[in-house]
C-alpha cells in the first residue's frame, strides 16, 4: 500500500508540474523532483507512525490486557508472578493450552485476541489518514515558485541524520546496558577477583536449598583461551590470504585470476557450522592420529583444531582486503620502481606492500575481530573448559562461548552467574576496543608517509 501511494503521489505531482511547463509557466525545479517530494512525503510519516505503532502497540496491549485482570487475582503476586501470568495469557491466546486454566485467564486471552485485530485495523486506518493528508498537502504545494529541489534535499538530509543518531544511540544502548549490568556483578563478585583470577568455575546456587560449589570467577582462563585460538587463526589466515592476494594481484594471469578469486571468497559464504563439522570430524583427528604418531598428548577438543579451521574462513577476508590495497596503490608508484630497475618482487615488498599497509591492517583488524567474536567452531572444535594454559593441543574455551553457556536456561538474571556474561561482554568490548585504537594508529601513521 505505502510503494503504491508513494508512485501515485510521484506521478500525480510530476503530471501537474508538467501540466504548468506547458501552460508556460517557468518552473524552479523539475517536474521529477515535484513528484519526488511527494513521494518521499508520503513514504516517511507512513514509514515512522508504523514502526512507532507496532514497537509499542505490545507493551500498551499487555498493560490494557493485565489492568482488566480481577484484582483479587493479581493483588498476592510479585512481579515475577506477574510476568508469568501474563506469558500463560499470552500462550493461551495462540492455542497452546497446558492443563486447565481459569476462566478469567481464557476471557484475558479473547480478549488479547481481540485487542491485537484491533489494533490492526486502527494501523491501517492511521496511515491510511497519513497518506491522504501527504498526498492533499504535496498535491497543493505544485507551483512554479515551489522549490521541491531543494526539499527533496532537506527530507534526504534529515533522513541521514536520523540514521546517524540512531546508530549513536543504539551504539550508546549496548554500551550502557553492559556497564550497568557489569556494575550489578561487581557488585557481588569483587573486580580484582575478576580480572586477575584464574579460575573460571560459575557455579552458584540458585536457590537457598540448592547445594553448589563456591564459585570462581576469574576470566584469565577464558581470555587466555580466546587469545590462544585467534592466534593460531591468524597464524594461518594472514601469510596465506597476504600470499594470495599478492599473487592474484601481481603474478597470476588474468584468466587464472578470473577464476581463482570467485572460488577464494566462497570460503566467506560457508556457514560456520560447517566449518565446525570439518573441524571436528577431519581436522581435530587428524591432529590426534599426528600427536599419537610422534607421542605427543592431544586432547580430544583442540585450540589447534578451532583456530586451524577459523584461519581457513578468515583468509577470504584478509585476501579481499589485501588486494583492494594493493590495487588501490598509485600506478605511478608501481612504474618508478620499475624503471629505476627493480624486480617485479622488490616492488611489491618495497613499494606496493609498504603503500598498502592501511588496508591490509584494515583487513587484518575484521579477521581478528570475527575470530575473537566466533562461537560455533569453538563449541563444536575446542570444548568448553576454561583452562589456563597456551597449549594449542590442549582443549579451551573462548568469551563468546561462556557468555552463551551462561545465558542458556532458566537462571535469574540477578544471580553471578548469569551476570557474569555481562562482565564478559564488557571485556570483549574493551579489547575490541583497544584493537581498533591501535590498528587507526597504525594507519594514520603509514597513511601519512604515502599520502
Amino acid at each position: 500500500m505505502l510503494l503504491t501511494a508513494a508512485l501515485a503521489g510521484y506521478m500525480m505531482n510530476r503530471r501537474a508540474a508538467l501540466a504548468l511547463r506547458d501552460g508556460g509557466q517557468r518552473l524552479h525545479s523539475l517536474g521529477m523532483f515535484h513528484g519526488l517530494y511527494a513521494a518521499l512525503a508520503v513514504l516517511v510519516p507512513a514509514i515512522v507512525v508504523t514502526l512507532l505503532w507496532l514497537a509499542l502497540q505490545g507493551a500498551v496491549i499487555n498493560s490494557i490486557v493485565m489492568a482488566g485482570l480481577p484484582h483479587e487475582a493479581l493483588d498476592s503476586l510479585d512481579h515475577g508472578a506477574r510476568q508469568l501470568v501474563q506469558s500463560e495469557i499470552q500462550s493461551i491466546s495462540q492455542g497452546r493450552i497446558f492443563g486447565t486454566p481459569e476462566q478469567w485467564k481464557i476471557d484475558a486471552a479473547a480478549r488479547l485476541n481481540l485487542l491485537w485485530a484491533l489494533s490492526g485495523w486502527l494501523l491501517v486506518a492511521v496511515v491510511a489518514a497519513v497518506i491522504a493528508a501527504a498526498l492533499y498537502v504535496t498535491r497543493r504545494s505544485v507551483s512554479a515558485h515551489f522549490r521541491a529541489r531543494q526539499a527533496v534535499e532537506r527530507i534526504i538530509l534529515g533522513l541521514l541524520i536520523s540514521c546517524s543518531v540512531a546508530a549513536i544511540f543504539v551504539t550508546l544502548g549496548i554500551v550502557l546496558s553492559l556497564v550497568f549490568e557489569s556494575i550489578r556483578f561487581f557488585q557481588m563478585v569483587p573486580l580484582t577477583d575478576f580480572l586477575f583470577g584464574t579460575q573460571w568455575e560459575p557455579q552458584m546456587p540458585i536457590r537457598a536449598d540448592q547445594i553448589a560449589a563456591e564459585g570462581a570467577f576469574g576470566w584469565l582462563p577464558v581470555l587466555m583461551g580466546t587469545l590462544v585460538i585467534t592466534f593460531v587463526a591468524i597464524m594461518i589466515a594472514v601469510p596465506v590470504g597476504l600470499m594470495s592476494a599478492i599473487y592474484l594481484n601481481e603474478f597470476a594471469s588474468k584468466r587464472f585470476r578470473t577464476v581463482a578469486k570467485p572460488v577464494l571468497e566462497i570460503l566467506a559464504g560457508i556457514p560456520t557450522v560447517v566449518y565446525g563439522f570439518f573441524a571436528i570430524l577431519t581436522v581435530a583427528p587428524a591432529i590426534r592420529a599426528w600427536g599419537e604418531a610422534l607421542g605427543i598428548p592431544v586432547a580430544p577438543n583442540t585450540a589447534l583444531a578451532a583456530g586451524g579451521v577459523m584461519g581457513i574462513m578468515l583468509i577470504p577476508f584478509i585476501s579481499s582486503f589485501a588486494d583492494d590495497a594493493l590495487s588501490a596503490v598509485p600506478g605511478s608508484l608501481r612504474d618508478g620502481s620499475m624503471a629505476l630497475g627493480a624486480t617485479r618482487s622488490e616492488t611489491v615488498l618495497k613499494v606496493l606492500f609498504p603503500a598498502a599497509i592501511p588496508g591490509i591492517v584494515g583487513g587484518v583488524l575484521l579477521a581478528i575481530s570475527r575470530a575473537i567474536g566466533e562461537t560455533m567452531i569453538v563449541v563444536m572444535a575446542a570444548g568448553l573448559i576454561a583452562k589456563m594454559t597456551i597449549n594449542p593441543l590442549d582443549s579451551v574455551t573462548t568469551v563468546t562461548v561462556q557468555i552463551v553457556t551462561l545465558l542458556i536456561g532458566d537462571t535469574a538474571f540477578d544471580s553471578p552467574k548469569t551476570l557474569a556474561a555481562f562482565a564478559l561482554g564488557l571485556m570483549l568490548f574493551i579489547v575490541t576496543l583497544l584493537i581498533n585504537i591501535v590498528a587507526l594508529r597504525v594507519v594514520h601513521k603509514y597513511r601519512e608517509l604515502y599520502d
